[in-house]
């Protein structure tokens, strides 16, 4: 979880799959991802209900105290999961092998793939396969490239795209005041204008928060919507309104601006230390469990934007406003709007965004699969082979729910 503290003591946070590191008087948490080596295979039967049926008494041990070891013995838990009218059996088998090997992976470009203009920007997007279109939206301080995984499998069956949004990636780092709206604006045109059709958005953490609002407000471009350890969060009902009372002359242009000085200067020296490879790589590597998978491809992904002109400035405009202000925009209010099927493939095992938000969702919102994997904040490229097929077996479900 990202928490940031400025000036005034407010506190502002989000759930990220970011890379910065901790400074004192803004603070950017950052807590270890959880990778798991397992396979899994579905099969589809008719239920209405959730259950779990461990298989063995070591499985039953491990199921109770929600922790899963990296030991040389196999098991295998079974949940099914509703969708709709069909419930879905995952079977996860607990490996000595790391998730990745062997899989096919999206070849870095540092050129980048296909650029489009939007409202005077460039803005970045990997093209692939054909069919159905699937459209993945990255997290926060990622880009396209961080799909690698994800992409050539899913172009087998599917018409794949990849975005980097707004002030990240490869996109423009646009000097811009940044809000959940822009980023919602961006893909929607991306749909109309690239897309050309209605697809099923995939979103990750900050990309996942952008996928549901997407979804939510324009239900017409939307077949169904994926959200992976998403971003937001649920109305407080105990926070008391605030209330803006009309700023004093001293506080409008003696105390802000000195204030707003010290955060610049301040959160410019901190981008500086992040984008250092070394550093990004160190984070990297306390994040993920395998650290076989923070390879020069990964780092690379993250520092090459960070090393555009006008990605610090870019940085310090999320940090200090865009975080202040995600409390506009709660789940409860936009999910109120959803008409899609709704798939949570959620890293049980994430430290930032626990299990229980994704129930909350579901309790929320009924129309909802929840596929709980053995992974951390970002499962498509923790267990990416798990996310494939999970994706892939549900977009068959809906096919087979249409069909009748």
């Amino acid at each position: 979880m990202h928490t940031m503290q400025v000036g005034n003591g407010n506190r502002a946070q989000m759930h990220y799959g970011c890379w910065l590191p901790s400074p004192t008087s803004v603070v950017v948490r950052i807590k270890g991802l959880w990778l798991s080596k397992v396979s899994m295979s579905f099969s589809f039967s008719p239920s209405s209900c959730i259950r779990t049926r461990p298989f063995c008494r070591e499985q039953k041990r491990l199921l109770s105290k929600q922790f899963y070891s990296h030991g040389s013995k196999t098991g295998i838990l079974r949940r099914r999961l509703l969708s709709g009218g069909i419930a879905l059996t995952v079977c996860f088998s607990l490996l000595n092998e790391g998730s990745v090997r062997g899989m096919e992976k999206l070849p870095f470009r540092p050129e980048g793939y296909n650029f489009w203009t939007w409202r005077g920007r460039k803005i970045h997007y990997v093209e692939q396969g054909r069919g159905l279109p699937i459209v993945l939206i990255h997290g926060f301080g990622a880009s396209a490239f961080h799909w690698r995984y994800n992409i050539p499998e899913l172009a087998k069956k599917y018409k794949v795209y990849a975005l980097d949004l707004l002030g990240f990636g490869w996109s423009e780092k646009a000097i811009i005041e940044y809000d959940a709206t822009i980023w919602k604006d961006q893909v929607a045109d991306f749909m109309k204008d690239i897309v050309k059709e209605p697809a099923i958005l995939v979103g990750n953490s900050l990309g996942g928060f952008t996928a549901l609002f997407t979804a939510s407000e324009l239900p017409q471009l939307v077949r169904g919507l994926v959200l992976l350890n998403t971003a937001g969060q649920f109305r407080d009902s105990n926070l008391k309104p605030v209330i803006n009372n009309e700023e004093s002359a001293i506080n409008k242009y003696v105390v802000n601006p000195v204030k707003q000085a010290f955060q610049r200067v301040f959160l410019r020296i901190l981008f500086w230390q992040a984008k250092q490879p070394s550093r990004v790589k160190s984070v990297l590597q306390s994040v993920y469990i395998n650290t076989s998978n923070v390879d020069d491809y990964l780092v690379e992904s993250i520092t090459r934007p960070a090393g555009d002109p006008n990605a610090g400035e870019v940085y310090y405009r999320l940090m200090t406003r865009f975080m202040i202000d995600q409390s506009n925009y709660t789940l409860d209010s936009i999910l109120q709007k959803l008409s899609c099927p709704l798939l949570l493939l959620w890293g049980d095992l994430d430290p930032w965004v626990r299990p229980a938000k994704a129930v909350r969702i579901k309790e929320f919102y009924p129309n909802t699969s929840i596929v709980n994997l053995k992974a951390g904040h970002c499962p498509h490229d923790e267990v990416p082979e798990l996310v494939n097929n999970a994706l892939i077996d549900w977009l068959t479900s809906l096919d087979h729910e249409a069909s009748f």
